[in-house]
């Protein structure tokens, strides 16, 4: 269990404590901020940072003014934010990267601690299926925040992500991970 995750189920005992969960896209960032007090998660918000053009500078800036105004509007006490995976095009790794790092810049200047989880940790915690589809992630989200309709998918995957930090990072089960390392989705 990371540090922070372990300030939280502490935190818990003493009441409420609010997550941001960040899903980082250089055009779409998905936000969601849940509140957990002992076992119950409740739903605050959740949305999209959505960016506009071709200049890379402009684009980062609209995600950090974007989380700047839901960390000042939400005042979330930790942030939960989902690792990149490398894909085939390393520019596009590494221009995701820049979302991430801009995301990881907005909670550092707030002062809020930061863990990090991946694309697995993050479904296995949610819907108990690492390689689950986007799909049966917004379902789960849905059904464990008990919402009306269907979050956008880059709000799901971020609500997701609060959802992971807030049980731990460690899935459904509970099932400790610490002192492994996956490959290809699988504990090793």
């Amino acid at each position: 269990m990371s540090a922070a995750a372990g300030t939280a189920l502490q935190a818990c005992a003493q009441g409420s404590v609010r997550i941001l969960g960040i899903d980082p896209g250089l055009r779409i960032t998905g936000f969601g901020v849940l509140d957990i007090s002992g076992q119950k998660l409740s739903y605050v918000t959740s949305g999209c940072i959505k960016t506009t053009g071709s200049n890379l500078a402009s684009r980062l800036q609209t995600i950090l003014e974007g989380l700047f105004e839901v960390i000042a509007g939400a005042q979330p006490h930790q942030v939960a934010v989902e690792q990149v995976f490398v894909n085939k095009n390393p520019q596009s790794t590494l221009l995701l990267g820049q979302a991430r790092g801009t995301a990881l810049c907005a909670a550092v200047l707030h002062h809020l601690p930061v863990s990090e989880y991946t694309a697995l940790q993050v479904k296995q915690a949610v819907v108990g299926n690492g390689h689950a589809a986007k799909t049966q992630v917004q379902e789960m989200v849905k059904r464990l925040l008990r919402l009306a309709g269907d979050p956008s998918a880059d709000a799901a995957d971020a609500l997701a992500c609060a959802i992971c930090h807030a049980h731990g990072g460690q899935g459904l089960g509970r099932v400790s991970t610490a002192g492994y390392r996956t490959r290809r989705g699988r504990l090793v």
